[in-house]
């Protein structure tokens, strides 16, 4: 394991520490489980804008999507929890 050297302003170190102490775990442990969530956060974040990208990419090319106005209906019904339909696919360019 490589080291790499933080410097924190004196107020968060002490947030940190207080933080760390609460949680029954050393300075050390709390800012590795931090920087690890966040690193994990941010890769989940890009791989669903390159999902989106490439889907975007895919409609445009193809030149198929589904009405977003259809597509929010069925949300809506998803999220309400009623028995909704799919919206179909649609040619939207010659």
């Amino acid at each position: 394991m490589s080291t790499t050297t933080l410097r924190l302003p004196p107020d968060l170190r002490d947030r940190v520490s207080k933080l760390a102490e609460e949680s029954g775990k050393t300075s050390h442990s709390f800012m590795l489980e931090a920087i690890a969530e966040r690193v994990a956060n941010e890769e989940l974040r890009r791989g669903f804008l390159n999902d989106g990208n490439a889907r975007l990419a895919n409609m445009l090319d193809a030149g198929i999507g589904i009405e977003w106005t259809e597509m929010r209906e069925y949300l809506r019904g998803r999220a309400a929890g009623t028995d909704s339909v799919p919206p179909k696919v649609k040619k939207w360019r010659d």
